[in-house]
């Protein structure tokens, strides 16, 4: 009996040591299968990435894990939601929600940490347009626990640039708001190089002008809709979000009526180099290579045209003896446009969004924009104030067409093509009487969009005339200086020396030594500026002097204290800083 009862122990004992090492095998064979699974999930999710990517390996398993336990990192530049560009590591995006989404972990970084200040209005602007209520950035919070519970994200390893397109269909706002801002941009940070990525989360489509946006970065841009094909949660690994908006010259009129920026921040030279970045992307060679000047005739097709085109174009070939080719939008590619623009003497447009081409312009250019009936040229001025920058050496002018009956309106057209049919009789009657658009916000004022999409035979003599009045010199692109845009520096060694005359008469000597900066320059004209106050006064006396000393007896009282100042001025306009001011007491 003894020896039965051992053997039916060793049996359970051996039968228990079997059941534990199949639930083992079994529960390894589980565990296994569940990492198989996992593991399947994070290749594909990596392959994902690197469809994002094109190019860039990821390590799926270690991006994770920097989300899951370091979270989101910010750091931002700039004091004001209008000037701010932000840093993220870690940024995602949940194409369900329409949101960003700042993940808190561990290592998570909010620079500046605003509190509900985020929201009045924004963090940022997304577009390069200041303050506009359809650009702004903001994001979601959420702890990186969360993740535990949501899509598994799809990661993108490039380096990318976050922004709004403005208005891609319109080659104006393509220009100002968005390409300019993006090239300087990526300009202000190092890793925001050829291999970074555009990242435009407007809504809009490609745009016919698209391929302009792919000169900017060799990788293939993503549009907010694209977002939608790779996943549910989308991260970026680094991202930039935000435009320098110190390109930008215009304002549309959103707030005030629109006109040339209060602080513009960009000169020529900026958008020159700019335009020569472009050029060499494009595979454009300045000019067409024949060594004449010819004038640029802008020839439109569908609304805002010039009925007497061509006997303007031999109008033109007359008076200044140069020959004289249309471009078209509509017909030639944009690079063959900017290829002749690039080279020729004179640009002749009806105002409208092809006259930003004039950038491409070559030095000593000019500009003749023509404005249909009732327009006023001081009051859209995008093109006048490019043209006016520093730097971009162009000849400008404006023509306007004064004469009604060489206007063509359609009233009967849809209202954003300038049609008035759909308002009531006393308002139409009121449009169609008006000889000047008075002053107005953007973008929907019925009068304004009446005139400008006006037909215009233009009065060949009065342009003539105005040409002749206007244009200081003959438009010449071949032998046209670059204008010097160096300021001087300070003057050096002001000093002053006083005298008494008598008990009501006083001299006051001021000199000073020239910038150091003069002595390695070229320079038309120097003159000096010097501002004298008497202490406790508000108002000051200006001198413009050609030397570096003088004397001043006029205005001069004995026994008394003056602060004088005095800085240098290169050819007019170019001013240095003021020296340190001198007392000088009589």
């Amino acid at each position: 009996m003894r020896a039965l009862g051992c053997r039916m122990n060793v049996a359970a004992i051996l039968n228990g040591l079997l059941v534990s090492i199949v639930a083992a095998l079994l529960w390894k064979y589980v565990h296994l299968s569940e990492h198989a699974v996992q593991l399947e999930e994070e290749l594909q999710l990596t392959r994902q990435s690197q469809e994002v990517s094109q190019v860039h390996m990821i390590d799926y398993h270690a991006a994770l894990l920097a989300l899951q336990e370091h979270g989101t990192r910010m750091v931002c530049s700039g004091k004001m939601h209008t000037d701010r560009i932000c840093r993220f590591d870690y940024l995602c995006y949940c194409t369900e929600a329409e949101e960003f989404v700042f993940f808190h972990g561990n290592s998570s970084v909010m620079l500046p940490n605003l509190g509900p200040r985020r929201f009045q209005p924004a963090l940022l602007d997304l577009s390069s347009v200041e303050d506009h209520n359809t650009q702004y950035f903001n994001f979601l919070e959420l702890p990186a626990a969360a993740l535990k519970f949501m899509a598994k994200p799809v990661f993108v390893p490039d380096v990318t640039l976050i922004m709004n397109r403005f208005n891609p269909d319109n080659l104006m706002h393509i220009f100002h708001d968005d390409l300019l801002p993006i090239f300087y941009t990526m300009q202000q940070f190092s890793d925001l190089d050829d291999e970074a990525r555009l990242v435009f989360m407007e809504g809009w489509a490609e745009g016919v002008h698209f391929d302009l946006y792919r000169l900017l970065s060799s990788k293939q841009p993503l549009l907010k809709e694209q977002l939608r094909n790779f996943g549910k949660l989308m991260c970026f690994t680094k991202s930039y979000v935000g435009l320098s908006k110190m390109t930008t010259w215009y304002q549309y009129g959103f707030v005030q009526p629109q006109g040339p920026k209060a602080n513009i921040l960009v000169s020529g030279n900026e958008i020159r180099q700019f335009a020569k970045t472009m050029m060499e992307r494009m595979n454009i060679t300045r000019g067409d290579n024949t060594g004449d000047d010819y004038i640029v005739v802008f020839s439109r097709s569908i609304n805002r045209l010039i009925i007497n085109e061509a006997e303007l174009i031999l109008a033109l070939a007359q008076e200044f003896q140069m020959r004289t080719v249309t471009v078209s939008l509509d017909d030639q590619s944009f690079a063959n446009v900017v290829q002749v623009i690039s080279g020729a003497a004179m640009l002749v447009s009806m105002h409208g969004a092809q006259l930003v081409t004039s950038l491409f312009l070559p030095r000593g250019a000019a500009v003749v924009e023509l404005f249909p009936y009732a327009v006023n040229p001081d009051h859209y001025t995008p093109y006048k104030t490019l043209a006016s920058l520093p730097g971009m050496d162009l000849q400008y002018t404006a023509w306007r067409n004064t004469i009604p009956e060489n206007s063509v309106a359609y009233p009967e057209r849809p209202w954003d093509q300038g049609g008035i049919a759909h308002l009531d009789k006393e308002e139409r009657e009121r449009i169609l009487a008006s000889r000047e658009v008075a002053r107005h916000l953007c973008c929907r004022n019925p009068e304004w969009l009446f005139r400008i999409y006006q037909d215009t035979v233009v009065d060949i003599p009065s342009l003539m005339a105005s040409l002749r009045r206007t244009l200081q010199i003959k438009p010449n692109a071949k032998r046209a200086k670059v204008a010097s845009t160096v300021h001087p520096g300070r003057v050096r060694e002001p000093r002053c020396q006083t005298s008494v005359q008598a008990t009501n008469e006083a001299k006051l000597t001021v000199s000073w030594q020239i910038p150091w900066n003069l002595k390695y320059l070229k320079v038309r004209e120097v003159k000096y500026e010097v501002w004298i106050q008497e202490q406790g006064e508000n108002t000051y006396m200006p001198y413009i002097l050609p030397h570096q000393n003088y004397t001043f007896s006029e205005n001069i009282k004995p026994f008394t204290t003056y602060l004088v100042w005095v800085r240098c001025i290169f050819n007019k306009s170019l001013l240095g800083p003021f020296a340190d001011v001198l007392l000088c007491k009589t």
